[in-house]
């Protein structure tokens, strides 16, 4: 942690531009603000950028799991020789949320070494939180074509665009609503901070965006704690929208609740 506040601190090339974090402090203080909140569940997302280290970030993520009720079993992994097996593992461990972020993993998610990782995540059905659009800093890696040859290989797997799919909305959306298991979530989209970053939201996409969220496909993301404002700032920039208070239950709590625990959240 102490390394990603100084690439933000240092609006580091992949961030681009000044990021003065709101939320600093312990682990355990930072769950108690979350508690505060009246948040229920929520993920701890840690992500590769090198060999041999998806395994120590999965000991650390299934450690906090361990140790806070709220906190959901999370995962990720890299294209690399024994991905497969520990992506394996780990599913078999009861994994419930992977996440994978080729900005700052500098990989292609077409990768022969990540085949069998994202044939075993299909075959699972299990949610891959899926940072592939090309905010805030684009790279050879990200945009929507890559994702898209991606379901070609593996159309059941579960994928959340991270951001909405920032800035290439429009695209992931498509691939949202053509896909079955496809869906986006709301991290930092719509807000004001985001948008000066040349992200704005295309209003036409508006409705289409109510209609995934209605149908499941649309999750709140918020990126606590590496966030440049008040965690309720994401849920104003929702409620703009002007989308309705059943879009905005949908997005808050079914869609995630129905996702993460399938058998108990029916109706």
């Amino acid at each position: 942690m102490a390394k990603v506040r100084a690439q933000f601190d240092a609006a580091g090339p992949l961030i681009g531009r000044p990021w003065p974090l709101r939320y600093r402090d312990s682990d355990e203080a930072l769950v108690e603000v979350l508690r505060g909140l009246g948040v229920r569940h929520f993920t701890a997302l840690a992500y590769a950028h090198k060999p041999g280290m998806a395994e120590f970030l999965n000991d650390w993520t299934h450690d906090f799991a361990e140790r806070v009720p709220e906190a959901l079993r999370c995962a990720t992994f890299y294209p690399e020789p024994d991905a497969a097996a520990y992506v394996a593992e780990r599913v078999a461990g009861g994994v419930q949320v992977m996440k994978v972020h080729v900005q700052v993993g500098a990989f292609d998610v077409r990768d022969p070494l990540l085949d069998v990782p994202w044939g075993i995540l299909a075959e699972a059905g299990t949610p891959v939180v899926l940072h592939a659009g090309s905010g805030p800093v684009p790279t050879e890696f990200t945009g929507p074509g890559p994702v898209a040859e991606l379901l070609g290989r593996h159309p059941q797997l579960r994928l959340v665009i991270a951001h909405a799919g920032a800035p290439e909305y429009r695209e992931f959306l498509e691939l949202a609503e053509r896909h079955e298991h496809v869906a986006l979530d709301t991290t930092m989209a719509f807000t004001e901070f985001f948008s000066e970053m040349g992200g704005s939201w295309p209003q036409d996409l508006t409705p289409r965006l109510g209609d995934l969220g209605l149908a499941g496909k649309v999750f709140l993301g918020t990126d606590f704690p590496n966030i440049p404002y008040p965690y309720e700032t994401q849920l104003d920039a929702l409620e703009r929208l002007d989308l309705g208070d059943e879009w905005l239950r949908a997005v808050l709590w079914h869609n995630g609740e129905r996702l993460i625990h399938p058998a108990t959240s029916a109706g």
